[in-house]
């Protein structure tokens, strides 16, 4: 039986490597980069500068990883996606900057019969357990809880909350400084600001809290209020809610990114 290595680690170039660890040839590491005991580094894999793996944890697929990232222990990233459809093409996963991606997450390839790349942007908080399927779309400062999960091709945009065990349906968006309750089950698209929760889920007003941590002022957090009061509270159609809402946008821009969503939605907002 072949015996363990005594030392504790390998250095290549302000680069340090666990002896255990494997790492195929052809991938490409950068400098400054910490890689854990027993974790697996595959060929078509890039590892930016300064970035954090732990130990056992597999890296594989067409993965590109930017700077700065820290990935806890048994993470599974750029496995293949989970869709039968799936024959082996060359899809990718693409994951930006300065990312904290917690225990157990799986985030899988694209597919081609979408884009072919699943992309997390930077500056997210990913907890333990959360799972980022093929064709999703996650920008940045995002915080995903515990077993969030995200279906195939599902965008999530920038500054977003989701509490633990959040399920959200393939296809669906979720806009911008939302918030997601714990166990929230979303079938629909869900506009930019909103505190949403339950099963079905149900809006429950704005995100005014996460609004003024973001500097927004109080006229436009009164503004997107009346918005969503337009929207859910006065019995108008959607049609109606619109018209009555880009009236008020040249005063409100911060109002344009939530009519432009509702306007856009594809599988219809939650309402």
């Amino acid at each position: 039986m072949p015996k363990r290595p005594t030392h504790n680690a390998l250095f290549l170039a302000d680069t340090m490597i666990h002896p255990t660890a494997l790492i195929d040839p052809q991938a490409r590491i950068g400098v400054n980069v910490r890689i854990g005991a027993y974790s697996l580094i595959g060929p078509h894999v890039e590892v930016g500068d300064d970035c954090e793996i732990g130990h056992h944890c597999v890296i594989e697929g067409h993965t590109r990883l930017g700077k700065g990232n820290r990935i806890f222990s048994f993470n599974a990233i750029g496995g293949e996606p989970q869709d039968k459809k799936y024959a082996g093409e060359a899809t990718r996963l693409e994951i930006g900057d300065h990312n904290t991606i917690r225990e157990y997450c799986t985030f899988n390839t694209g597919t081609v019969q979408d884009g072919g790349v699943t992309r997390l942007g930077d500056d997210n908080w990913i907890m333990a357990y959360v799972h980022i399927a093929h064709d999703c779309q996650v920008g940045n400062h995002t915080i995903m809880a515990n077993n969030a999960t995200l279906a195939g091709h599902v965008t999530v945009d920038d500054y977003a909350i989701l509490g633990g065990f959040v399920g959200i349906h393939q296809f669906c968006h979720i806009g911008a400084h939302v918030i997601l309750g714990i166990s929230s089950v979303i079938r629909q698209d869900v506009p930019p600001y909103l505190t949403v929760a339950g099963n079905p889920a149900a809006p429950h007003g704005i995100n005014s809290e996460g609004l003024k941590r973001r500097g927004f002022s109080s006229a436009a957090i009164s503004a997107i209020k009346r918005a969503y009061k337009t929207v859910y509270r006065h019995g108008l159609s959607l049609a109606e809610a619109q018209a009555n809402i880009a009236i008020e946008v040249e005063a409100h821009p911060e109002l344009s990114p939530f009519l432009a969503f509702i306007q856009q939605s594809e599988r219809g907002i939650l309402r």
